[in-house]
């Protein structure tokens, strides 16, 4: 008897434990509003030279919230050909990677140029390029030289004139 007084006893702790609880409304639950995201303001318009033994080289970009990049790029090397053109490229961290649109000779051509961002100047990268689809671009960005003889210099762009 003892065992089935105890039998019974579990079954009907199962059954009352399995018992359903009224319908109760659930309480509001009012989502926290998300986190706003650091929106980056476009910098404005950027202006770097640099001059050295009657030569310039000429940079002005902005760049938008993406890390997009556009402006311009002028070389003027002595006794050299002079070009100028568009810069269209990405900020990836402190290198700018940009494709320079430019006309030299009278001829239009398209080079892969990329400049190390330290402090108030930028800094022109050089490496191995490769001649693919019509435009000259660099082999292996990982291995990109930055030599500090060219560095451009932050100016106001008040003060910049792009010829």
């Amino acid at each position: 008897m003892k065992k089935i007084s105890a039998i019974s006893f579990m079954i009907l702790c199962v059954f009352v434990s399995c018992k359903k609880e009224p319908n109760l409304p659930l309480p509001d639950i009012t989502p926290k509003a998300p986190k706003e995201a650091e929106i980056v303001e476009p910098a404005g318009d950027q202006c770097f030279v640099w001059t050295s033994n009657n030569s310039t080289i000429k940079l002005s970009f902005n760049v938008n919230s993406h890390q997009e990049v556009n402006g311009k790029l002028s070389y003027n090397l002595y006794e050299k050909d002079k070009n100028e053109g568009t810069l269209i490229g990405n900020m990836k961290g402190d290198t700018l990677i940009a494709d320079y649109t430019f006309m030299s000779e009278g001829v239009s051509s398209v080079r892969e140029v990329a400049f190390l961002q330290r402090e108030n100047t930028f800094i022109e990268g050089y490496g191995d390029v490769v001649d693919a689809n019509n435009k000259v671009a660099f082999k292996d960005k990982s291995k990109l030289k930055f030599d500090a003889k060219t560095t451009l210099t932050r100016v106001e762009c008040t003060d910049f004139v792009q010829h």
